[in-house]
C-alpha cells in the first residue's frame, strides 16, 4: 500500500464505489461527490479545485436591495419576461462604461443564470436559417454548453485554439465558416478552463469572419474585467473589457453575476443581444416562433417557454450592484483580484514541485493569473494525474472534457482553496514529487 496524505485504500474504494466508468470523463458535479464521499469517510479534507464557484462573499449591496425589494412585496409579482426596467436600464449603461459599446436596454435581459443565456441562445440561433445548424466552440471551452447542444438535438464542431493563436486564427476559424453551416461561434473570454485571453487582434478576426459568414458570436464573459494585466476597474475610462463586440453586429454577449459580483445562488445573468442582431429578421424563425423578428423571438418565444424570465428580488439585487458599479461607488474588481493573488502563489507551489503549466501564453505575453489555470506532470496523461492527486488530498478535472487536445493536463479552480490551506498544499505537493520523481 502507498503512504500517501490520504488513506490509499479508503480513496481506492471510494473510486470503485462511484461507478464512474472513467475519472477523466468525469463530470464536475460527478467528482464533486466522490470527493465528498471520501472527505466524509476520513475526515479530511481536499484541496478543492474541481469546481468553478466563486469564493468570496455576495456583495453587501445586492443582498440590502433585495431585502428592501422582499419588504416592498416583489416576491407576490410576476416580473416582466425581459426584466425590470431598472435592471435593463443599469445593464446598458454597464456595457456601455465598461466594454465602450452602445446597447438599447431593451436588447438586455435577465436569464436564471449565464446557462439559461446559453441555452436560449443555442436554441434560437440555430433556427435563424435552415442551412446554419452547426455551432462552432473555439475550444477549450464550458463542458455543459456541449451537454446543452446535445439536448437541444443541435450539431456542433470544435477546435483546440492552442495552436492557433494570432494570426493562425483566421485561416483555421474561416476553414469552418467557408462550409456554410455554421450559425454562431462560441468563446469565453477569459476563458474556462485554459484563462488564456484573446487578443484585440484574435477578436478583430473572429469580428471580421462572424460579418462575412454572417455568424453569430456568443462571447461568454463570465470572468468579466478579471484579466488582471489591465486595470479594467474603472467606469468609462480605458482600457475596457475586451470584446468582439467592438469589431461585429452580430454577437450575443454572456455576462454573469456569479463571480464578479458572487452572486451565484441567485442564479441572474445578463444576456446582452447587439441592436443589429435583436432586429434582424429572419424568416426560418417561423418554423418555431410567431415572429420573424429575432429579439421577440427570443423574448417572447424562447425566454417565455423557458422560466417566463427570473427571480423578481434578485433583479433588484444585480440592478442595486451595477448601478453603485456604474456609479463609480463599488470597484467589483479590487474584490475580485483574490484570485489572481491566490493563483499566482499556487502556480508557484506547483512548478517548484515538477508541474508544468500546460496554457502558459496569449500569443507572446505571459498568462494572467486568475480564476483558473492548468497543470500537468511529465510522464502522466491527465486521466492518471487526476487519479494520482486524489491520493494527495488534492482535486480538479481534466482537460480532456473542455475540448482541448491537450490531454496530459488538468484545469485548477482557485477560489474554494483557502490561504490557511496553502501550507496544506505544499506539504501534498512535495510528498506528490517526492513519490513520482
Amino acid at each position: 500500500m502507498k503512504e500517501t496524505p490520504i488513506n490509499y485504500e479508503v480513496v481506492k474504494r471510494k473510486i470503485e464505489e462511484s461507478n464512474i466508468p472513467l475519472l477523466g470523463k468525469a463530470s464536475i458535479r460527478e467528482l464533486k461527490r466522490l470527493v465528498d464521499n471520501i472527505e466524509r469517510e476520513t475526515g479530511q479534507k481536499y484541496i478543492r479545485m474541481e469546481m468553478g464557484v466563486p469564493g468570496l462573499p455576495a456583495a453587501q449591496i445586492g443582498i440590502d436591495a433585495e431585502i428592501e425589494a422582499l419588504k416592498k412585496g416583489v416576491a407576490a409579482l410576476y416580473p416582466d419576461i425581459d426584466g425590470i426596467p431598472e435592471l435593463k436600464k443599469e445593464i446598458s449603461r454597464f456595457v456601455k462604461l465598461f466594454i465602450d459599446i452602445d446597447v438599447n436596454p431593451a436588447n438586455c435581459i435577465p436569464t436564471v443564470g449565464s446557462m439559461q443565456g446559453g441555452f436560449a441562445a443555442f436554441m434560437t440561433v440555430n433556427r435563424m436559417y435552415k442551412e446554419k445548424d452547426t455551432s462552432l466552440f473555439i475550444d477549450p471551452g464550458f463542458p455543459v454548453q456541449k451537454l446543452q447542444h446535445k439536448i437541444l438535438n443541435v450539431k456542433y464542431e470544435s477546435f483546440d485554439v492552442y495552436n492557433y493563436r494570432g494570426d493562425k486564427l483566421r485561416d483555421k476559424l474561416e476553414s469552418y465558416l467557408k462550409k456554410g453551416n455554421i450559425s454562431c461561434i462560441i468563446y469565453s473570454n477569459p476563458n474556462n478552463p485554459s484563462w488564456i485571453c484573446f487578443t484585440d487582434k484574435e477578436l478583430r478576426t473572429i469580428g471580421e469572419l462572424a460579418t462575412t459568414y454572417n455568424a453569430v458570436v456568443i462571447e461568454d464573459l463570465a470572468y468579466f474585467a478579471m484579466d488582471f494585466r489591465k486595470d479594467l476597474s474603472h467606469p468609462g475610462v480605458p482600457p475596457y473589457q475586451p470584446s468582439v463586440a467592438k469589431y461585429t453586429g452580430n454577437y450575443i454577449l454572456l455576462i454573469s453575476s456569479s463571480k464578479s459580483f458572487s452572486y451565484a445562488g441567485q442564479r441572474l445573468g445578463m444576456f446582452v443581444i447587439s441592436d443589429k442582431l435583436f432586429n434582424t429578421r429572419a424568416p426560418d424563425l417561423k418554423r418555431f416562433y410567431t415572429s420573424d423578428l429575432f429579439g421577440y423571438a427570443m423574448i417572447f418565444g424562447t425566454i417565455y417557454s423557458l422560466s417566463a424570465g427570473t427571480a423578481h428580488s434578485a433583479q433588484y439585487g444585480v440592478a442595486a450592484i451595477l448601478k453603485a458599479v456604474n456609479d463609480g461607488a463599488y470597484n467589483f474588481v479590487e474584490v475580485v483580484k483574490e484570485y489572481g493573488e491566490k493563483a499566482k502563489i499556487m502556480k508557484k507551489m506547483f512548478t517548484e514541485n515538477g508541474f508544468k503549466i500546460v496554457y502558459d501564453k496569449d500569443e507572446n505575453e505571459p498568462l494572467a493569473d486568475g480564476f483558473y489555470f492548468t497543470i500537468s506532470y511529465p510522464g502522466m496523461s491527465g486521466e492518471q494525474l487526476l487519479e494520482e492527486l486524489l491520493y494527495y488530498g488534492i482535486s480538479a478535472i481534466a482537460l480532456s472534457t473542455t475540448g482541448s487536445e491537450r490531454t496530459e493536463g488538468l484545469r485548477a479552480c482557485v477560489s474554494l482553496v483557502r490561504r490557511d490551506q496553502f501550507p496544506d498544499l505544499e506539504y501534498r505537493l512535495k510528498k506528490f514529487h517526492e513519490n513520482h520523481k
